[in-house]
């Protein structure tokens, strides 16, 4: 697989491009980004975050942008190219179990994102990511046919249960233990990556991509070239094709020189 023919590069954001200790893109990341467009190859942002939760990255001047896990693809000229909401129904079931069961939980739509029962680990993990705390949502308000995802914070052991119960058209995928992406059934950041492939009229085994948490498992697997951070959760460094240095110790631009990308 060494030197393979890129024509385009996905990228996750905390973790990947962003320091959880800075909050800021490195230098030599910044640099990587810059040469790869200078060679004509694709650069396209993926990430679970909102397309509202990405200005602070834009200054890389992306290609595209895979939002919410693949369920909101748009170019960086603002050409919509696909969304998948999750089932009302679901969205119905968070808030009759909300009504009966403690829950916390974030509904994020093309718009806006609000927050119900906001509790300090919650405000915590805002502030790790570096991220404001949503307003709180009114449940007699929600447009229920508009949720692009939802965050429920809850732990891996009642994930499955409550996903079979509650939410049972929808896909959970998670980084870390605190609370799971939420998306419609079968999203995920490989539809992403299909979608911008057809865009731009490239094959899959032409791409490479960046990540670090298990909403980025489905997309290392999906390209031709998955690379997983240093800093990487254990599972997404097990089914990556190669594991670099972490996003602190210039893990992007060694991994794209070490397969002579750059």
């Amino acid at each position: 697989m060494q030197n393979p023919s890129v024509k385009a590069v996905f990228f996750d954001i905390d973790g990947t491009l962003l320091s959880f200790k800075t909050h800021k893109v490195s230098a030599s990341t910044e640099q990587a980004i810059a040469d790869l467009q200078a060679k004509g190859i694709k650069t396209i942002l993926s990430t679970g975050r909102s397309i509202n939760s990405i200005d602070h990255i834009k200054y890389l001047n992306f290609d595209g942008y895979i939002t919410f896990n693949g369920g909101y693809c748009v170019t960086k000229d603002e050409e919509l190219l696909f969304k998948q909401c999750i089932a009302a129904e679901d969205i119905r079931g968070i808030l009759s179990y909300a009504k009966e069961n403690t829950l916390s939980f974030s509904f994020m739509s093309e718009k806006e994102i609000g927050i119900h029962d906001v509790t300090p680990e919650i405000a915590g993990m805002y502030a790790h990511v570096n991220l404001p705390v949503p307003p709180p949502i009114d449940p007699e308000r929600v447009d229920v046919s508009s949720i692009l995802q939802t965050n429920i914070f809850l732990g891996p052991e009642q994930e499955a249960a409550f996903m079979a119960t509650v939410m049972p058209n929808s896909t959970a995928s998670r980084w870390t233990p605190l609370f799971a992406d939420v998306n419609a059934k079968n999203q995920s950041k490989k539809i992403g990556i299909d979608v911008f492939c057809k865009h731009f009229g490239i094959d899959l085994a032409e791409t490479m991509a960046f990540g670090d948490g298990g909403n980025d498992i489905e997309m290392l697997k999906h390209v031709n070239v998955g690379v997983a951070m240093g800093n990487a959760n254990p599972e997404v460094k097990a089914i990556a094709d190669y594991v670099t240095d972490d996003v602190d110790s210039d893990g992007i631009w060694n991994a794209l020189k070490h397969f002579e990308v750059l």
